[in-house]
């Protein structure tokens, strides 16, 4: 642990340091983060770029009085260090240990639980609008990355600035990088702007010589300032900030801590709405990290010296797995096209992206657009794949409904990370998919139990006229057996036996396998069925089955309420049979290892089985 940190009572002792101890305290910092997060995992690059910013913004303002909001939240690990958890950062991301994002249940500083992209200026302009109307005093400072810009909620609240004029500041930190290179007209816009110095030097030089006049430089300086707006827009090519209802500044080195300082200096004394454009480099500091951010945005353990991550298997993962069948499929099928939401390399479609890369969108952090477009390439003739993370895919419903479903279209939903996904915690977890589709009038979704059958669903899904989801988890690709052969609302049995039933969703069948090992030590015979398809439902089987058994169970990783659980229960509820339906508790589930959160909420192979047994012995 590093004693340099641990002597500071932060934020208090930072506000005496000078110029130098600052800069001292970036380097001390840049080392622990580095040393830290090679044992834990966690979002390191975003966090290096941040280091003088963070030390700049709680050096000028008074957290917590003044509430700084993080946009997405995982850069926000040195704002941790900097009010006092630094000592907490051996358990990070561990169950019962420091969150990757920040939790008001966890410190005062943690104004807002954010998890997801481009929330920051709405909340924050939420927050400065109620500081107004109490008549109270503090100071709103919304921090948002170039990546989360190009966000529709983002330009929302944006345009909703100029109308409420509320002081408040808008701190842009430009670091040319979401998770994989930024697309798009925001990002080139922002390109054009840090070219733009030539424009504030020049200003400052024409002020700064006309000045010296005698008698008339004053004057002349309040007839030039009348120019000012079409000097701007001769130098810099539009000033869309300042257009609606911010004062610009910038744009800035965030990594010059006295820059920084002074920058904020002068907008915590403006009246009304600021906006910094800060340009920082991610993964600052670490040379691994800066040429690979993208790797390092969010990385496992990994070796200090080397970078190399500590690989706990050599298994592909179902991003993998997905996306290089997905580009097969499209070396076979001209219709087929990829589309992400600046997640090519998270989704696994880099593969794709080099073999096809005129048939892969990037659409930028943009969900609810991506859908949309997705409606849009369909029906138009084309057989789009929208890979996306559960998580995420959350922000889209309403397309989902009116632009996919309502009009019948063919769109491939590949929905990755769903399921738990262990240290991200609440804010990422995909636990909610299977209740929010199923209840979606023309959709299909299909669950794979492994590897091999997310390829065979992959392919099948070829067939299918209509909306389709797949959702698969995070992590290695299971290998249980050979998949059987696809039939739309058909299942399948993978053991049989004769006291219970186990219907399966998808890659929980490895912990129901598993769990049915243990009922056999127990002297109880399972039957296991695997779903394939949450929708349709297999009824004829269902029903089948229910004539059968005395207990039927499920298990999904899936909330309970409006899961498969529950459908199942409805279509045999007329039998005289019991089902019981496991799945994640009505609750948002924190973070941890998956291992641990499947053995604490009861949907490990072991807690499977002690539950059934229970269940029988009634």
């Amino acid at each position: 642990m590093n004693k340099y940190l641990m002597k500071h009572r932060f934020p208090d002792d930072l506000k005496k340091m000078d110029n130098g101890e600052l800069e001292l305290l970036s380097y001390e910092i840049r080392d622990f983060l580095v040393e830290e997060v090679s044992k834990t995992g966690g979002h390191l690059a975003s966090n290096l770029g941040a280091v003088e910013l963070s030390i700049a913004l709680h050096k000028v303002f008074d957290s917590p009085k003044d509430k700084l909001i993080w946009d997405v939240g995982h850069q926000t690990y040195v704002h941790k260090i900097l009010t006092g958890r630094a000592d907490k950062f051996p358990g990070l991301r561990q169950l019962n240990g420091l969150s990757g994002f920040p939790k008001s249940k966890e410190s005062p500083h943690d104004i807002f639980d954010t998890g997801h992209s481009s929330t920051s200026i709405s909340l924050g302009l939420g927050m400065a609008a109620a500081r107004d109307v109490k008549g109270e005093d503090y100071n709103v400072i919304s921090i948002i990355g170039d990546g989360a810009m190009t966000g529709g909620v983002a330009f929302e609240a944006l345009n909703n600035v100029a109308s409420l004029n509320s002081k408040m500041i808008v701190i842009l930190n430009d670091n040319e990088m979401s998770i994989s290179k930024n697309t798009g007209g925001f990002s080139k816009y922002l390109g054009r702007l840090r070219g733009s110095d030539k424009y504030l030097s020049m200003k400052s030089q024409i002020k700064k010589n006309v000045s010296k006049v005698p008698v008339i430089g004053e004057g002349m300086i309040t007839g030039l300032k009348n120019a000012r707006k079409s000097i701007k827009y001769a130098m810099i090519d539009g000033i869309i900030f300042e257009e609606l209802g911010f004062k610009y500044f910038g744009p800035v080195d965030g990594h010059d801590i006295n820059e920084l300082c002074e920058t904020l200096e002068l907008a915590k004394e403006y009246k009304k709405p600021v906006f910094i454009h800060v340009i920082t480099k991610k993964g600052k500091g670490y040379s691994k990290a800066e040429e690979r951010p993208d790797i390092f945005h969010g990385i496992g353990p990994f070796d200090m010296d080397t970078g190399i991550p500590i690989k706990s298997s050599d298994k592909p993962s179902y991003s993998k797995v997905f996306g290089n069948k997905l580009t097969k499929m499209a070396d076979e099928d001209d219709r087929i096209v990829a589309i992400s939401a600046a997640m090519i390399n998270g989704t696994g479609l880099d593969s794709f992206k080099e073999k096809h890369p005129d048939k892969i969108f990037d659409v930028g952090i943009a969900e609810g657009h991506a859908v949309t477009f997705a409606a849009g390439l369909a029906k138009a003739g084309l057989k789009p794949y929208f890979a996306v993370y559960s998580t995420f895919l959350q922000r889209a419903y309403d397309e989902i409904i009116e632009d996919v479903c309502l009009q019948n279209l063919p769109v491939v939903f590949c929905i990755d990370r769903a399921g738990i996904v262990g240290a991200d915690g609440e804010t990422h977890h995909g636990i909610f998919d299977l209740s929010y589709l199923r209840h979606i009038p023309n959709m299909t979704i299909m669950a794979p139990k492994d590897g091999a059958e997310l390829e065979a669903m992959l392919e099948f899904s070829k067939t299918i006229d209509g909306p389709c989801a797949i959702r698969y988890p995070r992590g290695s690709a299971a290998d249980i057996s050979k998949p059987n052969k696809i039939t739309l609302g058909k299942s399948h049995q993978i053991k049989r036996g004769t006291d219970v039933e186990i219907w399966s969703v998808g890659t929980m069948a490895d912990k129901v396998i598993k769990a049915a090992d243990i009922l056999k030590a127990k002297g109880i015979s399972a039957s296991i069925i695997n779903t394939e398809f949450v929708k349709p439902l297999d009824t004829d089987r269902l029903k089948k089955s229910a004539e059968k058994y005395p207990l039927i169970v499920t298990v999904e990783d899936n909330v309970v309420s409006g899961g498969i659980g529950e459908g199942i229960k409805d279509i045999v509820s007329l039998k005289d049979v019991k089902v019981i339906n496991i799945g994640w508790p009505d609750d948002f589930i924190e973070h941890g290892t998956s291992d641990e959160l499947y053995a604490k909420h009861g949907m490990d192979p072991r807690s499977i089985a002690e539950r059934i047994i229970k269940e029988l012995e009634r």
